[in-house]
């Protein structure tokens, strides 16, 4: 296990390669940011961000990906993951987390953002606000040499004293090279994550999936991808892409005209 873990500690110079995918993925985002509005679709969300990639001659990661059809994931309301785009048009009161993974030099950038869609209810609201709490709180937490559980033990806590549920099935991932790799990052604490921890030069992403009621999911079995909460109430969740240095985590998603950290929605 130490020797898989030294294999994933940057060097400086790849260091710097994963900010460069980071920075170009919340360049992404932002330029995603003010189209996300009622009148859209999510196939429309889809192409924006083909064209803009390809643009800056770099790739969308999911496209192609174990056979996924799109450039970026679109989950609105009770779809908790793995939305794929369609013809669907946003509507007032709506929710959606777009989730964008761009692949720059062989490097990853992989972040998302839950955003409402004009006048929504309290719940989403409040579970939008969750899910984003509980990833800073999270990230806020780690420390060179933790235990990966501490992302899991923070984001509980947090979505618990709100009266939300924590998806367990769906986890954060390392990041590099590949686009999923060692070590997981369950945001549900477990007996591997109270083993593995985090050391200077591991990358990896923190990505809680909060939801309004149950926290068991249902699978959609005629894409295989889409994921929904099986009571149908809606989840929210955030993403950001994390560099463990010797001082401590480094978000590399940070957008410039995004919410940071304290950001009330």
């Amino acid at each position: 296990m130490l020797q898989n873990h030294r294999k994933l500690q940057l060097t400086e110079s790849q260091r710097d390669g994963m900010r460069r995918a980071g920075r170009f993925n919340s360049q992404l985002m932002d330029y995603l940011r003010p189209h996300i509005v009622a009148g859209i679709s999510t196939l429309e969300i889809d192409q924006l961000v083909h064209e803009y990639t390809l643009r800056h001659k770099h790739q969308p990661a999911t496209l192609g990906y174990h056979g996924y059809s799109k450039s970026c994931c679109t989950s609105v309301n009770e779809v908790i993951c793995h939305g794929i785009p369609c013809p669907y048009v946003l509507q007032n009161g709506d929710i959606i987390n777009v989730d964008i993974t761009s692949i720059v030099d062989g490097w990853h950038g992989d972040q998302s953002e839950t955003f409402m869609i004009g006048d929504v209810s309290e719940h989403a609201r409040a579970v939008t606000q969750c899910a984003f709490d509980a990833m800073h709180r999270a990230i806020a937490a780690l420390e060179p040499g933790c235990t990966v559980s501490v992302i899991g033990d923070n984001v509980v806590a947090e979505a618990t004293a709100r009266g939300f549920s924590v998806v367990r099935e769906y986890v954060g991932h390392g990041l590099g090279k590949r686009f999923h790799q060692y070590p997981n990052i369950p945001h549900v604490a477990d007996r591997q994550s109270r083993q593995e921890r985090l050391l200077p030069g591991m990358c990896f992403t923190v990505e809680p999936m909060i939801n309004v009621g149950t926290r068991f999911t249902k699978l959609d079995s005629k894409d295989g991808w889409t994921v929904r909460t099986r009571d149908g109430k809606l989840s929210a969740q955030f993403e950001h892409t994390v560099l463990m240095r010797e001082d401590g985590p480094e978000i590399l998603t940070q957008c410039p005209n995004g919410p940071a950290r304290g950001h009330r929605f």
